[in-house]
């Protein structure tokens, strides 16, 4: 028992007796950087999620955004859960480590919030898009409850489809689990993403060309930078799981792009703020006034989701 007591754990030692009880720095700057920006994220989620939900009068725009919130809010507080015990495995070196190939549920928990954004942003950039090519019909013919029944819808879907996901990977059916992501990858990627894309394109240029469509330029904006910054911080999450199913040279560095799904989660409480306060100056008894300027005129008589 005395030579157990001072002999090393075999665990934290290599062959050589060396140390193997080392932090990786890269990681745990990066996991830092992810708490940090997760702890952010919460604050301004939190904050969208009290402003839509308690102060701002409900209309179809406003449900989309409260949904996306709801998904941001979800995936923010398990990733800072996630990174919190990272951080603390690394200081603490502690022998329970927490390999790529195990990280299964904070994957899928990740792919059904980057799905879900997806779903979200193609929806509201649709319902706009109908907007201004159609506006006679939305204004007047517009089913009352749409808004808030295409949300139930996409929840439905992105459940189904992480859901089956999940129970074909985790049951270790290699080859369903595949034909599963190729059926998610061909949704996403051949689908939402594209309707998201264009009608963020059409959007644009209507709003460049028509005087007309001044008056929601807020809104516009504020929906082109949620679609720009989920092209550039959130997509990069499914390529990377893309690359680690099918690729033969998985990536490494797998905290990054979580780190970058955390700026995509967190970024857009920020992006409603700045467009809407403009150039006045910025107080906390302004950020509902904000919030009231890039939200409540839709552009639409019906106020009921």
């Amino acid at each position: 028992m005395e030579a157990n007591h001072h002999t090393p754990s075999p665990a934290l030692t290599t062959a050589a007796g060396e140390n193997m009880c080392e932090m990786d720095v890269i990681d745990t700057a990066v996991d830092g950087a992810t708490l940090l920006i997760s702890l952010c994220g919460l604050v301004g989620t939190g904050a969208v999620l009290w402003l839509l939900g308690c102060r701002i009068r409900r209309n179809p725009v406003t449900v989309y955004v409260l949904n996306l919130a709801v998904a941001d809010f979800t995936y923010l507080l398990f990733m800072l859960t996630y990174t919190l015990l990272n951080l603390l495995k690394d200081l603490s070196c502690s022998m329970l480590p927490i390999p790529v190939e195990h990280l299964s549920p904070l994957l899928l928990l990740s792919l059904f919030v980057h799905n879900m954004g997806m779903y979200l942003l193609a929806a509201v950039s649709i319902e706009r898009c109908v907007s201004i090519l159609c506006p006679l019909w939305y204004r007047c013919r517009r089913p009352q409850h749409l808004s808030a029944m295409v949300c139930a819808l996409l929840w439905v879907l992105s459940i189904t489809v992480i859901t089956t996901v999940a129970s074909l990977c985790l049951l270790r059916l290699q080859e369903q689990c595949r034909l599963a992501l190729i059926a998610m990858y061909i949704l996403n990627f051949l689908l939402f993403a594209p309707s998201m894309v264009i009608s963020n394109i059409i959007l644009l240029i209507k709003v460049l060309c028509s005087s007309r469509q001044r008056q929601h330029r807020r809104l516009y904006i504020v929906i082109f930078l949620t679609v720009l910054f989920f092209l550039l911080f959130g997509v990069p999450l499914s390529v990377w799981n893309f690359m680690e199913h099918f690729s033969s040279d998985p990536p490494g560095h797998h905290q990054v792009v979580y780190l970058l799904a955390c700026i995509n989660s967190s970024i857009n409480p920020f992006i409603y703020v700045l467009v809407g306060v403009g150039r006045r100056h910025c107080s906390l008894a302004s950020l509902q006034a904000a919030f009231q300027r890039v939200f409540e005129d839709t552009g639409v008589t019906v106020i009921s989701a």
